[in-house]
């Protein structure tokens, strides 16, 4: 269980260069996460690591508990506190050393590359939902702390907390952290074939499995292995959330 909000500031994420903060370019980041919002079904929000609060909060009713996104930001880090289970808050302690940890040694000028994504439950109205957090830099300073940082927030498409992960842009493969060995494992994200993303992007239009067979001329058995054979690869239970896994994913 977190004690208070300062367990989530360590050292590791300390930004030691307030001089180099340029607050006059804030409300550009502000206006592209607003633009953004618009146009995505996900939720985002804005971390300032220096003030230690969110700098911007978009509306989206599903992941904010039913605060208000002037809510949401008065509330800041005292938000996981009020809305995380309490079994899963030192979850997110550790995944924050780790994550931190990892991130400082990357080379300072790859840092902006990489992105860390990992699930656990929030509570609305006392009903748990499992969401999906990516936080990617957005400003750093020159000794590569984070400054500020955007996080997307999406629905999950797995079934249990966790799924603590390290990714790269441009690359497949990618780092998951095992909370029993705490150690980050190397994985490789996988590979759809051409026949498995042709029925993925017939089913985002909306087509059924027979009309998916009819258009690209296979039985619908065939299909049906096509789309078993996603769900094991992608780890996910049914075609909406085979459409979300590999979207998140950037697979299609």
């Amino acid at each position: 269980m977190i004690d208070s909000t300062d367990d989530f500031f360590i050292p590791d994420n300390e930004v030691k260069l307030p001089e180099e903060l340029d607050y006059s370019r804030v409300d550009e980041y502000i206006r592209s996460a607003e633009a953004f919002s618009r146009s995505s079904y996900q939720s985002v929000y804005i971390i300032d690591y220096f003030r230690q609060n969110f700098l911007y909060v978009s509306p989206n009713p599903m992941f904010l508990c039913g605060l208000s996104p002037e809510q949401m930001k008065e509330l800041g880090y005292r938000f996981y506190l009020g809305y995380v289970p309490e079994y899963e808050q030192s979850m997110l302690l550790t995944l924050n050393k780790a994550g931190f940890a990892f991130y400082n040694d990357i080379p300072t000028d790859e840092r902006k590359d990489w992105h860390i994504s990992y699930d656990f439950h929030i509570l609305n109205e006392g009903k748990k939902i499992l969401v999906n957090h990516k936080l990617t830099p957005l400003a750093l300073t020159s000794d590569g702390r984070i400054w500020l940082a955007l996080c997307v927030v999406s629905a999950s498409t797995h079934t249990d907390a966790g799924h603590i992960e390290m990714h790269r842009v441009g690359s497949s493969d990618f780092f998951e952290y095992n909370l029993t060995t705490r150690r980050w494992d190397k994985r490789q994200m996988p590979v759809l074939t051409d026949g498995e993303k042709s029925v993925l992007a017939l089913s985002i239009q909306g087509y059924t499995m027979t009309e998916i067979a009819d258009r690209i001329c296979l039985s619908p058995v065939t299909v049906k292995k096509y789309r078993q054979r996603i769900f094991e690869k992608l780890d996910v239970r049914n075609i909406s959330e085979a459409i979300v896994a590999a979207t998140n994913s950037k697979l299609l």
